[in-house]
């Protein structure tokens, strides 16, 4: 007995998430050119801690506080403005024990102003070492904000790009032309891509043209054997199944980069474009098509964006139920995006799914396998697309059935 071949697993998905997440207060983030300062100034102030406490023990070590006077006042008389001796005429031990006390006291007192004095400077001193080390921080590291510049335009598809550094030959140069180096490599590949993407568009394109021209001559001829005619439409189905095959993978290999040149586009007058053309499917069907378009201006392509509501929108009324089904299709401006929603009655999709339906040539539990209603591809393409313009798509199962796909665009 033949085992049947296990199915393929789908593609492990990235740890990462390339959109950059957005910071409450970004003045607070833990910089390298912070923690430096901070490394910087704090060694400094521990130093002049450690130094002013050294200072301020020899001080009070030569000053002696505590002690005895040297000397002793056998008789006399002693008056002071600053000490206090007493009024009336004190003996000699009082006079001592007054003396002494005083002494003490005014050596304190310079101690003590020592201190304050030298904690003013240290406290200044801060100040100018943290400015300091944050000015020297900000000179080291500046190939380091030079090598995030580049790369943030590399994000933006410019790969001609390059951070040429110059200065000595220490890691930070050695980081940059190896930098410099991957981005060649990458415009070398990207522009390989390219021609390849172009070349395939043209030779996969012509001959699928011209079997379909061949197959139309020949269907229209009135005295063709009704086997052949059917054989002819067999062949016609395959053929521009091919052709919508070739499109997809040719547009999902173009829609993996980012859109360079952008316009302003309303997604409720593509949402409303896109119901338009797939109205004679969903009336064929019976699926009712509903919703309301409120304006929701984004920039980029209008033809891509226009794709994903078109996939969307053919999605949700192929996968529908075959009585009494609907598709809702709202746009609208929400939290500072724009948002595309399309809701469908159809059948239970289980949530863990959910994911697999965006890998290409993945079906609902059926996998690179023939189906009457696409190529699978569909999901894949708005998927690219949507990230091509920084944008974001979601999907979760509708309880009772269906699915509601949720794209959001940064407006």
């Amino acid at each position: 007995m033949a085992s049947t071949p296990a199915p393929s697993q789908a593609p492990p998905k990235p740890t990462w998430d390339p959109r950059r997440p957005q910071d409450a207060l970004p003045w607070l983030r833990p910089t390298i050119r912070i923690r430096l300062t901070l490394l910087y100034g704090g060694m400094f102030l521990i130093a002049g801690i450690l130094l002013l406490s050294i200072i301020y023990l020899l001080a009070a070590n030569a000053l002696n506080v505590g002690s005895d006077l040297p000397f002793r006042v056998i008789s006399g008389q002693v008056s002071s403005e600053t000490c206090n001796i007493g009024s009336t005429t004190p003996t000699a031990s009082e006079l001592n024990h007054a003396l002494n006390g005083c002494v003490n006291e005014q050596r304190q007192h310079a101690l003590d102003n020592l201190l304050s004095r030298s904690l003013l400077a240290l406290l200044g001193l801060a100040v100018i070492a943290f400015a300091f080390g944050y000015a020297m921080a900000g000179r080291v590291l500046s190939p380091l904000g030079r090598i995030t510049r580049t790369a943030r335009a590399v994000a933006g598809s410019d790969l001609s790009r390059r951070i040429e550094l110059d200065g000595p030959d220490d890691e930070l140069k050695e980081l940059a032309d190896t930098f410099d180096e991957m981005l060649e490599r990458l415009q070398r590949a990207f522009t390989a891509q390219q021609r390849f993407v172009g070349n395939a568009s043209h030779e996969l394109r012509t001959p699928l043209a011209i079997n379909r021209t061949l197959l139309e001559v020949h269907l229209s001829d009135p005295g063709a054997p009704v086997e052949l005619q059917q054989l002819g439409k067999t062949l016609l189905a395959t053929n521009e199944r091919s052709e919508q095959l070739v499109e997809g993978l040719l547009l999902l290999a173009r829609s993996d980069n980012q859109i360079v040149e952008r316009k302003p586009v309303d997604l409720a007058e593509v949402a409303e474009q896109a119901v338009d053309q797939v109205h004679g499917e969903a009336a064929a069907k019976g699926v009712v098509i509903r919703g309301e378009q409120k304006p929701a201006v984004v920039q980029g392509n209008g033809v891509l964006l226009e794709r994903i509501a078109l996939n969307l929108v053919q999605n949700a009324v192929r996968y529908n139920v075959s009585e009494g089904g609907w598709v809702e299709v709202t746009t609208e401006v929400r939290h500072g995006q724009a948002v595309l929603v399309v809701s469908n009655t159809g059948p239970v999709v289980p949530a863990y799914e959910i994911d697999n339906l965006f890998e290409p040539f993945r079906r609902l539990r059926t996998e690179r396998t023939g189906s009457d209603k696409g190529v699978g591809l569909g999901l894949s393409i708005v998927r690219s697309v949507a990230r091509a313009h920084g944008g974001h798509i979601a999907a979760q199962p509708r309880e009772g059935g269906g699915l509601v796909m949720r794209v959001t665009f940064p407006v």
